[in-house]
Order: C-alpha cells, then sequence, then structure tokens
C-alpha cells in the first residue's frame, strides 16, 4: 500500500498543505489548512470505482492503466516540528 502524507507549510502568504511539489490553496490560519489536510486525507482513502485512467509520464508518453477502486493509499498529515497538536 502506498502511503501519501500531507504536510503544513508556509506559502504565498499564509499557510497550506502540500503533497509532494504540489500545494494546496492558501488559507489564513495553519489550523486551517491543517483541518483541510485532515478532510483531504480522509477522502483520499475512500474507496471508488474500478476504471480506465490515461496518463502521461515525465517523459511525455502515455500510458492507459486499469485501476481498482479498493487501491486507495494510507493517508496522513504531519503538521512539522512547531505544531502543539
Amino acid at each position: 500500500m502506498n502511503k501519501v502524507t500531507y504536510q503544513i507549510v508556509e506559502h504565498d502568504g499564509g499557510w497550506a498543505y502540500k503533497v509532494g511539489d504540489v500545494f494546496s490553496e492558501t488559507f489564513r490560519t495553519r489550523e486551517a489548512a491543517f483541518d483541510a489536510a485532515k478532510a483531504a486525507a480522509s477522502e483520499q482513502q475512500l474507496a471508488g470505482r474500478t476504471e480506465g485512467i490515461s496518463y502521461q509520464d515525465a517523459e511525455g508518453h502515455w500510458h492507459d492503466e486499469v485501476v481498482q477502486g479498493s487501491d486507495r493509499p494510507e493517508a496522513d498529515v504531519e503538521a512539522g516540528k512547531n505544531d502543539q497538536r
């Protein structure tokens, strides 16, 4: 099982959550970003339908796959060193 970690970071004059190199929208408070990340992490783990997908890799090649709706990653939120939670 894959694991996805949402990180809370300062971003664009506020706070955001980040997965890899991708940032969420900016929130006014760290707590709002944390709450949004917790909601996103929860949704990330919900089973869906088995579907066919197409995607382009970093080298520009297209791939077609069937993704099982039950194949969901484990997701958590890493608030950072200074978080009091």
